[in-house]
């Protein structure tokens, strides 16, 4: 199940954002998202590119407010998780325009008019959860139920029965459930 290339794209930078910069639990352990220069590090490296301490720390402050929209929507309350989105889109003044670039044909793109990398990454990715959200999909976001973890993800798995962040919590939960029918 696929939304659209250029929504599935800030979809999951939404799922990486939330999954790197907010504290919690990751795979039965404790989460801790980097600070100062690793911060900037990790965020060049799932794909955010080089950016100043303002957007990292724009991007560390909208991160919590996109897992509200992830968590609602595990909860059933679609509400909460529209009225979240729309809060990001007036907070970053998201506006549609039409762009191509690296060889792409022209796609929908929503930035704010600041111009500022941190802001306009949020009202991206708050625009695409906004796609999500309006359509018959919005039940494929969702936090891990795996014990212990609490990391965000978006089903793209084509009857949408995902529960689990990763194949790593997946797995440790189908082996403790083993464990215990074999007691």
């Amino acid at each position: 199940m696929n939304f659209n290339s250029h929504t599935d794209l800030v979809v999951g930078h939404a799922v990486r954002l939330v999954n790197t910069l907010t504290a919690g639990e990751r795979r039965g352990r404790p989460y801790v998202p980097p600070e100062g220069t690793d911060r900037r590090a990790t965020l060049a490296e799932i794909g955010f590119g080089e950016l100043g301490e303002s957007d990292a720390d724009v991007l560390a402050d909208m991160a919590t407010e996109l897992r509200v929209v992830f968590a609602a929507v595990t909860d059933d309350d679609i509400d909460t998780a529209a009225h979240q989105v729309n809060h990001l889109l007036e907070v970053t003044r998201a506006r549609p325009h039409l762009d191509r670039h690296d060889g792409e044909p022209w796609h929908l793109h929503f930035h704010g008019p600041a111009g500022d990398v941190g802001p306009e990454w949020v009202a991206g990715c708050a625009t695409g959860l906004a796609v999500v959200l309006g359509s018959e999909f919005a039940d494929r976001l969702g936090v891990c139920t795996a014990p212990h973890c609490d990391r965000v993800y978006v089903d793209t798995s084509r009857n949408g029965t995902r529960r689990f962040c990763s194949t790593a919590c997946q797995n440790r939960v189908k082996t403790a459930a083993f464990r215990a029918r074999t007691r």
